[in-house]
């Protein structure tokens, strides 16, 4: 029996909290115990609990934003220390033989690793385009700390590898998968035409994110005036909530939506967990993230219920959407663009139809759920065979 102790950087429900959560979930438990530690309660720590994996909470630091300044290097450099320490005793008592550190923004299981003298496995979920400074450091911690780099993109794979430090063979892609009995095109979404008011014979572009600085809600309104300035029957839908310390930027979006001469065909919802009906209340899934997204789980979701996505040309979702099969690609930061694809998938019943089709077909070809864990349970075996 191999026991792994997972570190991850939040306890909330996106996208790479539900894969780690989906990972966790489906292991073979007559070979593997997870153990997770979290830095903070939330949604992600009652899933677990659901599942009886055993969780606990300590305040671990993540690396932020709050952190890039003197007073805030030298505290996350403290807490770094102490905490280290405290799950080091931990991991000792659990006997734990692998670590599993999910995302860039956790560097704790690096040197509890070390201490120990068991392998870590280390899972990319990032693009980190600014600032530099991040993107060196973290690299190089990364590529000295990793006993396996994992990345679930090749998007991912070649921004790791462009930094220098890493060797030949150290990283590896294995693309994340999503539940395909969950998220299906049979899924009920008539319970949102009542919640939410909207005419049963509405036409309904969508995007479902954090709300950041790059996710692209603001490219995709300009957008969607574009789109229902032209068709009075469209609907736009906001699904997502900003980080904790950010909540400025949810009013910031608020804000534009009530400027928009067609807010009261805009829906702002924050976060929701009926993310099944949502997708499939969608006729189009829209996530132009204006930075490379890595392999966003919002469009494999979208896909699996069988919707055509439309995004930037650029990261993690070019290897998703196969331009002009299972959805277009419009310039990057180009708004106008993204309303002219848009566009062409409502004036065409029959292609947004087949690319839907093509859409579900191509998650359970390249994105299973099946594949996903046994990707993950192979290097797991491998790691620890040495």
């Amino acid at each position: 029996m191999l026991n792994i102790l997972f570190l991850h950087a939040g306890a909330e429900m996106y996208g790479a909290d539900k894969v780690m959560l989906d990972l966790i979930k489906r292991l073979d438990k007559c070979k593997y115990t997870p153990y997770v530690i979290l830095p903070t309660d939330g949604v992600l720590v009652e899933a677990l609990k659901k599942e009886g994996v055993k969780v606990k909470i300590i305040p671990y630091p993540i690396m932020r934003r709050k952190y890039f300044n003197l007073k805030g290097i030298i505290q996350y450099g403290v807490e770094l220390i102490k905490y280290t320490y405290i799950i080091s005793k931990i991991a000792k008592k659990y006997n734990i033989g692998l670590i599993h550190t999910n995302t860039a923004a956790t560097l704790e299981g690096s040197f509890i690793s070390r201490k120990l003298h068991v392998p870590q496995l280390w899972s990319i979920h990032e693009i980190i385009v600014s600032p530099k400074i991040m993107y060196t450091v973290t690299s190089k911690l990364i590529a000295k700390y990793s006993s396996i780099t994992i990345t679930d993109s090749e998007a991912v794979k070649k921004h790791l590898d462009a930094s220098g430090f890493f060797k030949e063979g150290a990283v590896k892609v294995i693309y994340n998968g999503v539940d395909s009995t969950k998220f299906k095109p049979e899924n009920d979404c008539s319970y949102l035409y009542d919640e939410w008011n909207i005419p049963k014979n509405a036409r309904i572009i969508g995007m479902m994110a954090r709300v950041n600085s790059w996710k692209g809600q603001g490219d995709f309104l300009k957008a969607a005036n574009i789109i229902m300035e032209k068709y009075p029957d469209v609907y736009t839908i906001f699904v997502g909530e900003a980080f904790e310390g950010e909540e400025w930027r949810e009013n910031e979006l608020a804000n534009a939506i009530s400027a928009s001469p067609y807010k009261n065909r805009i829906l702002n919802q924050g976060y929701r967990t009926d993310s099944e009906g949502i997708y499939k209340l969608y006729d189009i899934f829209v996530l132009p993230s204006v930075n490379p997204d890595p392999l966003p789980t919002v469009v494999l979701e979208a896909m699996s219920t069988g919707k055509p996505v439309i995004g930037y040309k650029h990261g993690g979702i070019c290897e998703m959407v196969q331009d002009g099969h299972n959805g277009l690609l419009a310039e990057v930061r180009n708004p106008e663009d993204l309303a002219e694809k848009i566009s062409l998938l409502l004036d065409d019943d029959n292609l947004r139809k087949i690319m839907g089709i093509n859409s579900r077909q191509r998650l359970l070809d390249y994105f299973s759920i099946e594949s996903y864990i046994q990707n993950y349970s192979d290097e797991y075996d491998r790691l620890t065979a040495k």
